[in-house]
């Protein structure tokens, strides 16, 4: 059909003025296909207008609901970032013939929590059961209205429940990662796989279920808003049974009992690692507010970031005072200690409270590497117990000092600390929570450590401990270019064996050993 030019730009003029012209312009354009095809393209213009989907604008509930939804998915990737963090650091903590293994674990670690998880974790720890384990949701659909049903220790969040498992999951992801600090450098692959189902499964879902799940620590009203004891104690008290069943790592001690300094090879891994952890705990303490309106995750952001600054500062003076250096892995540590202690008390505590329990929390971290290398001869390689568990004790019996009434009565979870009036109330539930999560950790891990030593061994032989990791366990040097392939034994091949090392001599310092 022809339109002439003239007639067709009056048309697009009347459509832009608004001025009902649109009928006198189809009538000049003439005939009835031109008059059909008009009325086919009105019909569709009114069914697409009258789709829900275009025609409905959502409701303030509605937004504020999808708001809360992506606040709580970009917590999940905060904490799931974590990871690369811990694989950072660690790595820069060991020694360079062990990298690629210390590393990748982390990865192993994450897919096999996450998958144990979705499976029987959520579960036991969020689903409605009994004051001990929860019983519904197992393999859970999160797509289901009805699932969403059985978890009602969760219902105070309105996020979809996908956004309730992503964020769970990725803190499951982070105590299990701690656990792997007590045991690098000498454990072997299989241990990783089978321990790692064991506490995803038995471990934390049930600390996690008595606190946070409806359980009966949880109805005592013990306060852990962002996990101190469900996350950091559990993964410190495992990495502490881990290294003790392992025993040291060869050159770790003289035969007089005393410590040899083992560097890690890269100090700068570490300060990265520790730099994204810190950046991603804000999606741990603050995202687990589980809504972004009003002013209270900004808050908890902000206790957590006075509690790290203070840490970082009391670890690293500290460290100076006793071993006349400015400690550089100390302060890295100082800051994770600090991190630790505030995740229980982040939502309950002042400002000034968050800098006393960061820097209490640094300080006292120090003299526990120490006390744990030398008056308990544990090799903890990265100081998992002291940072995560020790601090992750500090921090929930702080809350018992220091939890301020107005923000308690704002989350709504156990009462006032001491130095507010609240008498020994909290303090006491607080530290009955302390040695029951202890003691039951200690005892899970223990025995599944000990069967799993019957069963397939813990520690690799001393010549695959030699060689490093990355050579005994996955046939590649994670630096090619330093390691050169090296034999069973560490021997490099087609080189001569190197003379022996005496008794007693100092471990290198180069972080290869």
């Amino acid at each position: 059909m022809w339109i002439h030019r003239g007639t067709w730009q009056e048309a697009r003029r009347a459509k832009a003025d608004g001025r009902g012209r649109s009928r006198k312009v189809a009538e000049r354009m003439g005939g009835r296909n031109m008059k059909k095809q008009v009325g086919l393209l009105t019909a569709l213009a009114l069914l697409l207008l009258s789709s829900p989907a275009l025609a409905a604008e959502p409701t303030a509930a509605e937004a504020m609901r999808a708001v809360d939804a992506v606040w709580v998915v970009l917590g999940f990737l905060l904490v799931f970032f974590m990871q690369a963090g811990f694989a950072l650091l660690e790595t820069g903590a060991t020694r360079m013939k062990n990298a690629g293994h210390v590393a990748s674990k982390n990865i192993l670690s994450f897919a096999l929590a996450t998958l144990v998880f979705w499976a029987v974790g959520f579960a036991l720890s969020f689903g409605d059961g009994n004051s001990w384990v929860g019983t519904r949701g197992w393999f859970i659909d999160v797509s289901s209205e009805q699932a969403g049903q059985w978890f009602s220790s969760l219902a105070w969040a309105d996020v979809p429940l996908a956004a309730k498992f992503l964020f769970q999951a990725a803190f499951l992801g982070v105590s299990l990662a701690i656990v792997w600090g007590g045991l690098a450098e000498r454990a072997k692959l299989p241990v990783y796989f089978l321990f790692g189902t064991v506490y995803s499964a038995l471990i934390y879902p049930v600390i996690a279920h008595w606190v946070w799940g409806g359980g009966w620590l949880a109805k005592m009203g013990m306060q852990d808003f962002a996990g101190s004891t469900v996350v950091h104690l559990q993964g410190g008290v495992a990495a502490l049974v881990g290294a003790v069943l392992l025993g040291p790592r060869i050159g770790k001690y003289r035969e007089d009992g005393t410590p040899q300094l083992i560097p890690g090879h890269n100090a700068v891994y570490g300060v990265l690692g520790v730099l994204i952890l810190w950046f991603a705990w804000f999606g741990f303490n603050a995202g687990s507010t589980m809504m972004a309106r009003g002013e209270f995750f900004p808050y908890v952001a902000a206790t957590t970031l006075l509690a790290a600054a203070a840490g970082a500062l009391g670890a690293l003076f500290t460290a100076w005072a006793v071993m006349g250096k400015p400690d550089i892995w100390s302060m890295l540590n100082g800051v994770l200690a600090a991190l630790v202690a505030i995740t229980a008390a982040c939502a309950f505590v002042k400002p000034w409270a968050a800098v006393v329990i960061g820097a209490v929390a640094g300080i006292v971290m120090v003299f526990s590497v120490q006390w744990v290398e030398r008056g308990l001869k544990i090799d903890d390689p990265v100081g998992a117990f002291s940072v995560h568990g020790v601090s992750g004790i500090w921090g929930t019996l702080s809350t018992g000092l220091f939890a301020a009434p107005d923000l308690v009565a704002r989350v709504g979870v156990g009462q006032p600390g001491l130095f507010y009036g609240g008498g020994l109330h909290q303090l006491g539930v607080q530290a009955l929570g302390i040695a029951v999560s202890f003691a039951y950790v200690l005892a899970v891990s223990w025995l599944a450590f000990y069967l799993l030593d019957r069963a397939v061994g813990l520690r690799l032989g001393r010549e695959e401990e030699l060689a490093g990791l990355d050579i005994s366990e996955h046939g590649l040097p994670g630096y090619p270019e330093q390691l050169p392939l090296a034999a069973p034994g560490g021997t490099p091949r087609g080189a001569a064996a190197p003379a022996a090392t005496p008794s007693g001599a100092p471990a290198m310092g180069t972080g290869s050993d």
